[in-house]
């Protein structure tokens, strides 16, 4: 007599069986589904973004932990934490010019844990760096962002360099988890401190581009000539969009292993 299987189990080899065209559709219908349970549980909007903020922070902790105990620093990326320090620095500058408030206390805190990462993988951990899997050229992301914010950014009150430089950090975070995607597309085994930091910025991404989407549900629409006119308030939404979906395809990866109860997170080819 066969065991019975657990529904989590079933659930997991009936959408192993699908074709990709069903588990897109699945995914999307999963992502408006916690979107319509997060609109009715959350009231203030803001919350989600500082929320966003906090699941961040928790995926550098993580990161912290693996380099303070395990004194290795393989699968990470230095590339993307650079340019995540890049950005960061850029939305540092710009919130306190503009609008300083509690992301500002966030954004610095992240900020200062990124550069201590940094520093530890440049310089205390270097032996463990694979920087011949980091191989992610900067200038692929950072020469467009630049580019792209002096043609779209927003048109408000503010002085003209400083709607250059939000418009650029809005850009280059949503791709600055690439260069840790190419290595993990390149090492294929992903040992799990790095699988828990990359799932946090997926969930960190999702959180941010829900909080957009229920501010244009809530407004009717208002919001996108509150950011400003022209391009721009596409243009930021579409960032959103872009870093969703860029991570959604590991997000995908992690939960079926962590429900096949593996430790080790291994990826297809093809993936990311």
């Amino acid at each position: 007599m066969k065991a019975a299987k657990s529904p989590i189990n079933a659930v997991r080899i009936w959408l192993k069986a699908q074709p990709p065209k069903v588990k897109g559709f699945l995914a999307a219908i999963a992502s408006l589904s916690a979107i319509v349970v997060i609109r009715h549980l959350v009231e203030n909007r803001d919350n989600l973004f500082v929320a966003a903020e906090a699941v961040h922070a928790l995926g550098i902790s993580v990161l912290i932990f693996k380099l303070t105990k395990e004194r290795t620093c393989a699968g990470l990326s230095l590339k993307s934490q650079e340019l995540t320090a890049i950005f960061l620095a850029v939305r540092l500058y710009c919130s306190v010019v503009m609008e300083y408030d509690v992301h500002t206390l966030l954004d610095l805190a992240t900020f200062a844990t990124t550069i201590w990462v940094i520093y530890m993988i440049r310089f205390q951990l270097n032996s463990s760096y694979m920087g011949d899997k980091d191989n992610f050229p900067l200038y692929y992301v950072v020469i467009p962002c630049a580019v792209l914010s002096l043609l779209i950014h927003p048109s408000t009150h503010h002085h003209i360099f400083n709607r250059i430089c939000w418009a650029f950090c809005v850009y280059l975070e949503a791709v600055s988890v690439l260069p840790q995607l190419r290595v993990m597309q390149n090492i294929k085994i992903i040992e799990p401190f790095t699988a828990h930091y990359v799932f946090a910025l997926g969930i960190s991404r999702f959180l941010s581009c829900a909080h957009w989407i229920l501010q244009m549900i809530d407004t009717r629409g208002r919001l996108l000539t509150a950011l400003g006119y022209g391009l721009w308030p596409s243009m930021v939404l579409l960032s959103e969009a872009v870093q969703t979906f860029i991570l959604a395809d590991f997000c995908y990866y992690y939960v079926k292993s962590v429900l096949g109860g593996n430790l080790v997170l291994r990826l297809p080819s093809g993936v990311v």
